[in-house]
């Protein structure tokens, strides 16, 4: 085990900037705007799955399952939620998740054979 290091007669500069607290003092208008700048949230998704008459209601239960992350329970009402009104919302994500979930479905749709057809658009 490690002993403790005890420290004597350390003279420290708190004026050096490594030890700046990043909170701007009088006087200091760079700081003072850098402040003020907002942090813009990015653009939400919707990720759609949409009703046709050829995909099988277990192959959308598999992918609202292993492509959003659905429980058993879940991806059973959002394929019913497809099948009775058209289409369904699987899922709000960023720009770059939605697109990627939904080239992820249209891999696995084309794989197994099944026209299904996955969009998002802007929340």
């Amino acid at each position: 085990m490690a002993m403790p290091v005890k420290y004597q007669n350390l003279d420290i500069n708190y004026n050096n900037p490594i030890f700046s607290t990043g909170v701007p003092e009088h006087g200091d208008s760079d700081s003072v705007t850098e402040l003020d700048q907002q942090v813009k949230l990015p653009k939400r998704f919707k990720v759609i799955l949409h009703n046709d008459d050829y995909t099988t209601m277990e192959f959308v239960i598999f992918i609202m399952q292993r492509v959003f992350g659905k429980s058993p329970v879940e991806a059973h009402a959002l394929m019913l939620k497809v099948h009775n009104e058209g289409s369904a919302v699987c899922g709000v994500y960023t720009f770059e998740i939605a697109e990627s979930k939904t080239a992820k479905v249209a891999q696995l749709a084309r794989e197994q054979g099944h026209p299904l057809k996955c969009s998002y658009e802007e929340e």
